[in-house]
């Protein structure tokens, strides 16, 4: 049995000073697996403390083929997780801008009030339909108020693509819009 496998059995039996050097041994590639999936050092981090719980307790069903691989795949699969759970938390949001807004002015009819909240509602739907990367920084924009500035550093982007990814996100919201105007 090699040194590698008989720490990690020590490891799975309970040697606290085993898991320890498996950490210290791995920690540095499980960040990096983490922080290229989710392009955020502060949540690569997190995830990464996450993968080694996950280590800890799936130790036992290891079954010493590749601990590399291995552990690079509960890094991945944390990470994948994270942005899928992102995502769906994005896309809530977005559902309900129209708290978030002003309410329309107290002398507008109740008429138009109804329009105006069918409108909203109508433009949320074209949002949501829109790809992550344009929701999200309309999200952040419009909802959040959020500068370009801001965008960049929480997307890894530069500020250029954030007003490029505004415009698009527009053009296509626009788009959508007068088609169903049209129809």
């Amino acid at each position: 049995m090699k040194e590698n496998d008989l720490i990690i059995k020590k490891a799975a039996n309970g040697d606290d000073e085993a898991f320890r050097i498996i950490v210290e041994q791995y920690k540095n590639l499980v960040y990096a697996v983490c922080k290229n999936i989710v392009k955020d050092p502060h949540e690569a981090e997190n995830l990464t403390q996450e993968t080694f719980l996950q280590v800890y307790k799936s130790l036992h069903k290891y079954e010493y083929k590749g601990f590399k691989n291995w552990i690079g795949r509960i890094a991945v699969n944390k990470s994948i997780d994270y942005k899928r759970r992102l995502a769906s938390k994005q896309e809530n949001e977005i559902k309900y801008i129209d708290e978030m807004e002003c309410l329309p002015d107290n002398k507008a009819l109740i008429q138009d009030r109804l329009i105006q909240e069918e409108r909203k509602r109508e433009v949320i739907c074209y949002c949501n339909e829109l790809p992550l990367k344009y929701k999200s920084v309309i999200k952040k924009f419009y909802i959040q108020n959020k500068s370009y500035k801001e965008i960049a550093a929480e997307e890894n982007i530069s500020i250029k693509t954030v007003e490029t990814r505004l415009y698009r996100a527009k053009n296509l919201l626009r788009k959508k819009i007068e088609e169903v105007e049209e129809t």
